[in-house]
């Protein structure tokens, strides 16, 4: 069972999110916030897998509050929720521990599949956002192997997962990753992601294959 945390300064908003993840058998709704301040406090207590997060919130909003939970270490997954598609939203989200960005036009399903992938670590875009971000600079081609190491760490599996779907060593993976993160210039896996999608060297439809 995925437990979700909801926070959304919108009350009818947070009951038709809540309507719907009770329909999903493996998700259930721990708990909701409507402002920035109260979403830390109850992240920190209740220790979700996953919190929903909107970007405009009253005391502290959901950019700030991620990267609070980054600085403290909190294992729960951050996926923004949100009707802003700016790439400024996107970039400073993830940048700064959110693991995923989908837009309110998505559909449940949409929403379900992205709190899937990043309850078990991987990364998700919502397709209208890695369509409208704009990039500055052509990245150097990823080889065969690198790109099918990028998207099993996409995907949540660790190094020695990685390892041994590809039946390489531990070791070979991480000097794949850097190399992925040097030819893309990223500094994590979930900007490599955002920029893997951004170039079109990985699709959704590769992460969720």
């Amino acid at each position: 069972m995925i437990r979700v945390f909801l926070a959304d300064d919108h009350p009818l908003t947070r009951s038709g999110i809540a309507a719907y993840l009770e329909q999903e058998k493996d998700m259930e709704l721990v708990g909701e916030a409507s402002d920035g301040e109260e979403a830390l406090e109850r992240i920190r207590a209740l220790a979700p897998d996953v919190a929903l997060m909107d970007i405009r919130m009253p005391k502290g909003d959901g950019v700030s509050v991620v990267r609070r939970m980054k600085e403290e270490g909190l294992r729960t997954a951050a996926l923004m929720l949100t009707s802003y598609d700016a790439q400024q939203y996107v970039v400073a989200s993830l940048r700064n521990g959110a693991k995923g960005y989908v837009l309110k036009t998505a559909t449940p399903e949409e929403l379900a599949s992205a709190i899937r992938v990043v309850s078990v670590g991987g990364v998700y875009l919502d397709r209208e956002v890695s369509r409208n971000i704009e990039g500055d600079f052509s990245p150097e081609e990823l080889s065969v192997r690198e790109r099918e190491v990028l998207l099993l760490a996409a995907k949540g599996l660790s190094s020695k997962e990685a390892a041994r779907e590809l039946f390489i060593s531990d070791r070979t993976v991480q000097t794949h990753l850097a190399s992925i993160y040097d030819k893309l210039g990223a500094k994590n896996k979930t900007e490599a992601m955002l920029l893997a999608l951004k170039y079109g060297i990985v699709t959704l439809e590769d992460l969720l294959d």
